[in-house]
């Protein structure tokens, strides 16, 4: 079983059946908090939750995948600190996925299965897919999305950090846009959808199509796209950070 963990901003927990080279959908527990700024206090036991919801122990687990961001340092570094940890302790695999990748899967999902789509890569409409995410600081984490016509989906932009108006347009430009900065700017960048924060589930889902197509997920290093927020002031401190 795969264990997916993402504290980009909310806490997702997931567990999806058998191993990246073939994950079972139909096996897909996932458990989150929404609160912010208690990952440290409620990722673990979340872990131990959805764990047994699938009626499975750690022992079970045969790879981690956890989301690197971008996100809050505070709250990036206790996923992926947790996530690595685990992977050393069971000694399994631990791949590392853009977590503004897993919630554009989710935003296309969401929409095929609005519209009754069967999932057949061949039958699915192209879209474009943006994602926004609070970054703080009046800014937003973003990254734009392109599904070909054979289904494969492809980042055509970002990760990055901006303020939402100068992004907008080019965001609002896509068929879809998500993400908990589209809640937090309405105006700028109103949402086609509910879905905030990723869900861990699709995190997996995401690392089973990336390494599919080869793709190298062996670096779990943090996006944070820009210092910490605790960073040590200089002489003259900037109200941007950066």
């Amino acid at each position: 079983m795969l264990l997916g963990i993402d504290t980009s901003g909310a806490v997702s927990t997931a567990v999806m059946g058998r191993d990246l080279d073939a994950p079972d959908a139909a096996v897909r527990h996932v458990r989150s908090d929404t609160r912010a700024r208690h990952h440290d206090e409620v990722l673990l036991a979340l872990v131990d939750g959805v764990l047994q919801d699938a009626g499975a122990s750690r022992a079970e687990l045969t790879g981690v995948v956890v989301g690197r961001g971008p996100g809050p340092f505070t709250g990036l570094r206790v996923g992926l600190v947790a996530a690595r940890s685990i992977a050393t302790v069971l000694g399994i695999p631990l791949h590392g996925v853009c977590s503004l990748d897993a919630l554009a899967h989710q935003a296309l999902a969401e929409a095929d299965g609005a519209e009754g789509a069967d999932g057949n890569a061949r039958d699915l409409p192209e879209r474009t897919v943006a994602v926004a995410l609070d970054a703080r600081r009046r800014e937003v984490y973003h990254a734009r999305y392109r599904r070909l016509a054979d289904g494969t989906v492809r980042r055509e932009s970002g990760p990055a950090v901006a303020p939402p108006a100068d992004v907008a347009a080019e965001l609002t430009a896509c068929d879809l846009l998500v993400g908990s900065g589209a809640r937090l700017y309405p105006d700028l960048l109103p949402a086609t959808s509910e879905l905030v924060d990723a869900d861990a589930s699709h995190l997996i889902e995401v690392a089973a199509l990336l390494h599919a197509q080869g793709a190298d997920l062996t670096s779990t290093d943090p996006l944070y796209l820009r210092d910490p927020d605790a960073a040590k002031p200089t002489a003259r401190k900037s109200a941007l950070g950066r």
